[in-house]
């Protein structure tokens, strides 16, 4: 008979990973054993937990209810042995941690070496994405999110304030004028973001409730504001992005930024979500106190 704790490791990176060959190699056994495991699972509960075909591989419902029955056994036995052992009282084992592809590049990926230079017996697997991630289904241990939180279990600690900025080249600024009103945008090139609800549509919205929508139209859409800043700092357009995405090119005076008769959107700020399990890992307590007390001074406020 196979060893259930294993396999239950091999159903949980399965389901994370979308394959059994994937889930083999993070656990070191190949893929036919990896197979053999979940067969063992399924035969033992008597109904199918994975749709398997050439291509992929997606859970059924009865494998996502066992798949968060598996996910807290596995947690509360790594505690339980953590608590037990002699490091029970060090950060240890692999953090998973994920946030926005721009945010994540210029103020999460450079806080990773002090961070393992504290504790160096954990590992960080960091996972950048515009993408919004399923911390649950997908088995992060902790995701940065900029934005009003939708309603959720999960559990989250304010990092610090994200204020949307208007910002142009001097140079498209002296060609084209600087408008004074939100009306006027309409009579510029504003260039848009696709993954915002605030940006698509031909809309922009402003007010701290988002609830003054206005017209635009702009010859360049993105669903990355790194993008969106190239162009606008080589004088393409307007754009309407978060403080840290332009406070570089502001200071170096690449982009300059303007103000209208209406405040910019409230984005929601900046937060670190997390599971609302009773005891977190170690390890996911170190990096929530470490985000938390790097980020007293938020990057994303205004300078």
């Amino acid at each position: 008979m196979l060893d259930r704790y294993t396999s239950m490791q091999v159903f949980v990176q399965a389901a994370s990973r979308g394959s059994l060959s994937a889930a083999g190699r993070e656990l070191n056994m190949s893929p036919a054993m990896a197979t053999k495991h979940v067969d063992s699972l399924e035969t033992r509960l008597g109904t199918k937990l994975l749709h398997r075909t050439t291509r992929q591989l997606s859970l059924t419902d009865a494998g996502r209810e066992y798949l968060q029955a598996c996910q807290r056994i596995l947690q509360d036995l790594e505690e339980a042995e953590s608590e037990v052992s002699s490091q029970q009282h060090q950060a240890m084992g692999r953090l998973r941690l994920n946030a926005p592809l721009s945010f994540g590049t210029r103020f999460i990926a450079p806080l990773i070496p002090e961070f393992t230079h504290r504790y160096p017996l954990v590992e960080v697997d960091l996972g950048l994405s515009d993408t919004q991630q399923d911390l649950l289904k997908e088995s992060w241990d902790l995701t940065v999110r900029i934005g009003h939180l939708a309603d959720s279990d999960l559990r989250a600690r304010r990092l610090g304030n994200c204020p949307m900025r208007l910002c142009a080249s001097p140079e498209y600024l002296k060609k084209h004028g600087t408008p004074n009103r939100v009306a006027e945008l309409s009579n510029h090139n504003c260039l848009s973001y696709s993954l915002s609800s605030a940006q698509r549509g031909g809309t922009w919205a402003f007010g701290q409730d988002g609830k003054i929508q206005v017209p635009v139209t702009g010859n360049l859409m993105s669903n990355n504001g790194d993008a969106l800043l190239a162009a606008a700092v080589k004088g393409q357009g307007i754009i309407y992005q978060p403080n840290f995405i332009v406070s570089e090119a502001l200071a170096s005076g690449a982009l300059v930024a303007f103000e209208l008769d209406h405040p910019p959107l409230d984005l929601g700020g900046l937060h670190v979500l997390f599971a609302p399990d009773r005891r977190l890992p170690l390890k996911v307590r170190a990096m929530i106190d470490y985000l938390v007390e790097v980020f007293e001074n938020s990057p994303c406020r205004p300078s």
